[in-house]
């Protein structure tokens, strides 16, 4: 067996959840796949090595979108109890839409996942990502047009994703990854080792999915040399070089604009100033102010991108708007400030047109 399929080992797995001992509690996302079984065992065995460690607690997520759902929830409860482990399912419930599934269902279950931590008072949920997702996250943002922050993957620990429901609730959940360095294979030889069973679900195999088709690529990439851990090695150096530019566009917002902001107060840049940022600095701040007085939602970075170059080619003045934001050049200044209501009314009229034609 090669070294990047050997089983997880206990001390292995300890360096894995390093950093999460003093937490009060772990909520782990299991779906029976074998990524989150192998999450669940490595976790409960961690936990047993600890004098004292944090309360577990999985939580599988029945999206009601396959009859095979339910069997697997059971079996998932039926290991956690073995294990030692409490365990909770909870359902989706309600009429699922036609269209942009599989985005919905990741919603869905971050929403319910996010109800299940705060009813068990824990701020911090693991999820089974591996180092295979992280390869695919890349691609799938690559072929999205993504930019530099986009391209950095996924991170160790971040903000839960805000789910419209969530948004309620006041405690701040994170998202915990702790397999992001572990490929699928080694998990799969973890359980087998175990003699430990997982389920399937078909739908990661499913064409209809930009991600089963990518990772249908990978074996191709990986013949080029561009494997999983090279792809995820990329997005660890865009993470160093990101964190220059978000501490350079710190340091932009303190000296042009410092905060904080008014809410829907115009926020002014000098033009001179802001001209001879660097560009990815410029344009970051910019989608900064633009994000802040708009009421349209995050900034299209190409719609971003086109308004940055025409500042930077128009003489002196231009009065433009985007995302429910007006930017307006005018001499020595850059302004951007809440757009007018007709203005917006007639922006979203003119979409609505546009689509009904």
């Amino acid at each position: 067996m090669s070294a990047a399929e050997q089983a997880v080992s206990d001390r292995e797995a300890s360096g894995l959840f390093r950093g999460l001992e003093d937490l009060p509690g772990l909520l782990l996302a299991i779906s029976g796949g074998p990524d989150s079984t192998a999450l669940l065992v490595l976790a409960a065995r961690w936990a047993k090595q600890l004098k004292r460690a944090p309360k577990l607690f999985a939580v599988t997520v029945d999206h009601g979108l396959r009859p095979e759902a339910a069997r697997e929830a059971a079996a998932v409860r039926k290991l956690a109890g073995r294990l030692g482990v409490p365990h909770r399912t909870l359902r989706w419930r309600g009429k699922k839409p036609h269209s942009g599934l599989q985005v919905a269902a990741r919603n869905a279950r971050y929403e319910l996942l996010a109800q299940a931590a705060r009813r068990e008072g824990i701020a911090h949920i693991a999820t089974a990502h591996t180092l295979d997702d992280q390869a695919e996250t890349v691609l799938f943002r690559m072929a999205r047009g993504s930019g530099l922050l986009g391209l950095t993957g996924m991170a160790h620990i971040a903000p839960l994703p805000v789910a419209p429901l969530s948004a309620r609730i006041e405690q701040e959940i994170f998202l915990v990854r702790p397999l992001l360095r572990v490929s699928k294979a080694r998990l799969i030889a973890t359980l087998k080792a175990a003699k430990i069973g997982y389920s399937e679900d078909p739908s990661n195999q499913d064409p209809r999915f930009t991600r089963a088709r990518l990772r249908t690529l990978m074996p191709v990439l990986a013949r080029e040399g561009l494997d999983a851990r090279g792809l995820a090695r990329l997005a660890l150096r865009l993470r160093r070089a990101e964190a220059t530019v978000a501490l350079a566009v710190d340091a932009a917002r303190a000296a042009l604009a410092p905060p904080p902001w008014r809410r829907h107060g115009p926020i002014v840049f000098e033009t001179s100033r802001f001209a001879r940022l660097p560009a990815e600095v410029g344009l970051r701040l910019l989608g900064e102010a633009v994000t802040h007085n708009g009421n349209e939602g995050p900034v299209e970075l190409a719609k971003l991108e086109a308004l940055y170059e025409g500042l930077r080619q128009a003489p002196s003045r231009l009065r433009r708007t985007l995302a429910g934001a007006l930017i307006t050049l005018s001499g020595d200044h850059l302004t951007v400030e809440r757009a007018p209501l007709r203005r917006a009314l007639a922006m979203r009229k003119n979409r609505k047109n546009r689509f009904t034609k």
